[in-house]
């Protein structure tokens, strides 16, 4: 049965953050809660824990898992941004949005678009996100705690610490979860185009006819 944590959405407890990420270090899959929903989460290298994360979701490999960052300058050693879409996140993020950027030539094949070569981030507003990914080092490979055949993800603590611990490695709780996932843009074409609007609002980009 994983450790189930109680963390503060403020201010989390610094040991617990230092204790997640040692568990992310050894390759392990994490529960934690974003601005947004609660996620499932592990490193970029952790192909072990990847493919944990695609089973529990029943997601096939076609289907791109997100990057968090903890801040717009770590973002670039994995996305390209011209001027227009780094002032556009640097107006928006933190936030609850999901940008489609070109990836960058160090990303592994296996993590971007093989067509586009592109991926998705994020940079959630978010005190224990922030802390988690300032205390990792680098940022998590992430999907949504959707379960397969679900209309929402799991936003109940106690509901997400029983069903996922005996599934991850470590449950991070902080509270009721949301049911609205990031509101996602396509940053690979200009003006931008709305692939879906969740919890973002779409007005805030100021991009005008966002389609």
């Amino acid at each position: 049965m994983a450790l189930c944590v109680e963390l503060h959405p403020v201010n989390p407890q610094p040991r617990l953050l230092a204790q997640a990420a040692e568990v992310l270090r050894g390759g392990g899959l994490l529960v934690y809660p974003t601005d947004t929903c609660y996620a499932l989460g592990c490193m970029v290298a952790a192909r072990e824990s990847q493919e944990r994360l695609r089973r529990i979701r029943q997601l096939d490999l076609q289907h791109d898992l997100s990057l968090l960052f903890s801040s717009i300058s770590q973002l670039t050693d994995y996305a390209q941004l011209d001027d227009r879409a780094y002032a556009l996140l640097r107006r928006i993020l933190p936030g609850p949005y999901t940008f489609i950027l070109p990836a960058t030539r160090d990303v592994p094949r296996r993590l971007a678009d093989p067509k586009k070569r592109s991926i998705g981030v994020r940079i959630p507003a978010s005190p224990l996100c922030e802390g988690l990914i300032a205390e990792l080092g680098e940022p998590l490979m992430s999907s949504t705690l959707q379960l397969p055949g679900a209309t929402a993800p799991l936003t109940d603590p106690d509901e997400i610490c029983k069903t996922m611990g005996n599934q991850v490695d470590m449950v991070l709780l902080s509270g009721a979860g949301g049911v609205r996932c990031s509101t996602v843009v396509d940053l690979l074409q200009w003006p931008p185009r709305l692939l879906r609007e969740g919890a973002g609002d779409p007005a805030a980009l100021g991009l005008g006819a966002v389609v």
